[in-house]
């Protein structure tokens, strides 16, 4: 299932969010084009390396920024244009109704937040891993978990592939990021197994954003449900 589109109307422009898309695709571009190093090195001097964290060791090369700042730099780097165009599709279709929901101000720290979270999980389970992490689905997790708590009956104009069978229908949130966080967590599960080093996609890092964001929307949503009472 690859979602399109959803039908929930944004009240206010999303501006952070356009930042974020925006600001991916620059450094994606800058990057690419315009930097004479090649991917594999800009990917250990900006990604998110578990080892340099866990040990505070600046590998070879040097990174170009302090270790710590890699979890937020590694967030800006795709490996190709697929892998930064299915994460900007989602931070398109889901990122503007949370920007709504939380505020311009508040959307921005929680978007940080949960790409901050996304990257310590994956840390955790790959502790020792010297393969970097890049990319911003761990941030666009936690918008699909603030979502799904927020909007779980929101309907989402989804492509439905099987086999060479495909057609576009309108499914409520629940069902396709339901689906979307089990995929991440099977994915997970089978990856820890065979990888147990890290390498490939980062599923943990996936989960864990996810996670995050659904608690970060629950305190929210608690914190509204008690000014109402009061």
């Amino acid at each position: 299932m690859i979602p399109l589109k959803d039908e929930n109307p944004s009240r206010t422009v999303p501006i952070v969010n356009f930042f974020f898309i925006l600001a991916n695709i620059v450094v994606f571009i800058y990057l690419k084009y315009n930097v004479s190093a090649d991917n594999q090195q800009l990917f250990l001097q900006l990604g998110f390396i578990p080892y340099e964290i866990s040990n505070l060791v600046d590998i070879y090369p040097k990174d170009l920024v302090p270790i710590p700042l890699t979890i937020f730099t590694s967030m800006f780097i795709h490996g190709g244009w697929l892998h930064l165009l299915s994460n900007m599709l989602y931070l398109w279709i889901f990122g503007d109704n949370i920007e709504d929901r939380l505020g311009h101000i508040t959307f921005l720290f929680f978007y940080l937040l949960c790409g901050l979270f996304a990257a310590l999980v994956h840390g955790l389970v790959h502790i020792n891993s010297r393969v970097p992490s890049v990319g911003a689905s761990g941030a666009i997790a936690g918008i699909l978990g603030a979502y799904l708590l927020f909007f779980p009956k929101a309907h989402i104009k989804t492509l439905f592939i099987v086999f060479v069978f495909a057609k576009i229908i309108k499914l409520p949130a629940m069902i396709v990021l339901g689906f979307w966080i089990i995929t991440q967590v099977l994915s997970a599960y089978a990856e820890y197994g065979i990888h147990r080093g890290g390498g490939g996609i980062a599923w943990f890092a996936h989960v864990g954003g996810f996670i995050s964001g659904l608690i970060l929307a629950f305190a929210v949503k608690k914190k509204e449900n008690e000014a109402v009472i009061r």
